[in-house]
C-alpha cells in the first residue's frame, strides 16, 4: 500500500505543476537599423534558445504576445518570441534583405539560428518571402490564415503597398511573379526538410484558402516538403478561438526538434 502511495503521489502533483502561474514577460525593444524589434524572452529558455519569429509585427507590438494559449504555451516551453517592425511589405527581396538584419541580430543576442517563422495574414508573405531566400536558416513555418500567393490578396486588394514594396510598375511585377512568389519558389525548403504548418477557414474571401494554403500544400508536397493543414470549417478571416486558440498549431510548435 505503501508503494502505492509513493507512484500516485507524482501523479497527482502533476496537474497542479502545470497551473504554475507563468512570470511576467515583459517585452524588450531594440533598434535594428533604425527599426523597432520586439522580444519577448522565455523566462527559462529551451536548449538552443528556440525562438518564434512572428509577423506583422506593426506599430511596434507583436499581437501574439496577447493571444494567451499561445504566449503562454511558448514561454513554458521555452520558447521566446519575436518580431521586427518594417511596416506593410510584402515580400520583396529589399525588405526580405531588412529582416535579415533582424535575424542577425536575434542569433548574436544568443538565439537559435533556426527560427519557427509564423505568418498570420499577410505575416505569411513576409515570412515565407525570407523563408525560400533563406531556407538553411528556418526550423519551421507556421501560418494562421497565411497570405502565401503575391497573385492573390496582395495584388488584388494590397497593390499599392505591394508595388511599393517591390519598387517597380505592375507589368514588371507580374512578368518577374515567378522569380517573387513564394509558391514558386520551395525547392530549397523542401531539401531542407523544413515542415510547415497553417490553420485557415475554408470561407475565407479575404485570403482564399484555395489561393493560398491549399496552393501552397500541393506545391510544397509536390516538391517533397511536409505541410500539415488544420481547415476550419465555415469560417472566414476573423479573430476567433479557431486560429488563435488551435491545439494543433501548438502541438506542432512543442513538437518540434
Amino acid at each position: 500500500m505503501k508503494r502505492l502511495l509513493t507512484l500516485i503521489t507524482p501523479l497527482l502533483a502533476l496537474p497542479l505543476l502545470a497551473q504554475e502561474p507563468l512570470p511576467k514577460v515583459k517585452a524588450e525593444i531594440f533598434d535594428v537599423s533604425g527599426h523597432k524589434a520586439v522580444l519577448y524572452a522565455a523566462p527559462t529558455p529551451a536548449e538552443g534558445k528556440p525562438w518564434v519569429w512572428y509577423a506583422p509585427t506593426l506599430n511596434g507590438g507583436v499581437s501574439l504576445a496577447g493571444r494567451p494559449m499561445y504566449f503562454e504555451a511558448f514561454m513554458k516551453a521555452g520558447i521566446s518570441l519575436a518580431g521586427f517592425d518594417l511596416g506593410e511589405v510584402r515580400g520583396s527581396p529589399a525588405s526580405s534583405a531588412k529582416f535579415t538584419l533582424f535575424y542577425d541580430a536575434m542569433v548574436k543576442r544568443g538565439f537559435s539560428p533556426k527560427p519557427i517563422l509564423l505568418g498570420q495574414s499577410r505575416g505569411g508573405m513576409m515570412t515565407l518571402a525570407w523563408a525560400f531566400r533563406n531556407p538553411d536558416k528556418v526550423n519551421a513555418w507556421v501560418g494562421i490564415y497565411p497570405v502565401c500567393n503575391l497573385a492573390s490578396w496582395p495584388l488584388k486588394n494590397s497593390k499599392k503597398d505591394t508595388l511599393a514594396d517591390f519598387a517597380m510598375p505592375e507589368a514588371d511585377l507580374v512578368a518577374r511573379l515567378k522569380e517573387f512568389n513564394p509558391v514558386d519558389n520551395l525547392a530549397g525548403l523542401a531539401a531542407n526538410k523544413v515542415p510547415m504548418f497553417a490553420v485557415h477557414g475554408d470561407s475565407d474571401v479575404v485570403v482564399p484558402y484555395d489561393l493560398n494554403t491549399q496552393l501552397l500544400k500541393e506545391r510544397y508536397e509536390a516538391a517533397g516538403g511536409s505541410f500539415t493543414v488544420k481547415i476550419v470549417p465555415g469560417e472566414g478571416h476573423k479573430v476567433g478561438p479557431a486560429f488563435f486558440e488551435c491545439r494543433e498549431l501548438v502541438d506542432f510548435v512543442l513538437g518540434l526538434k
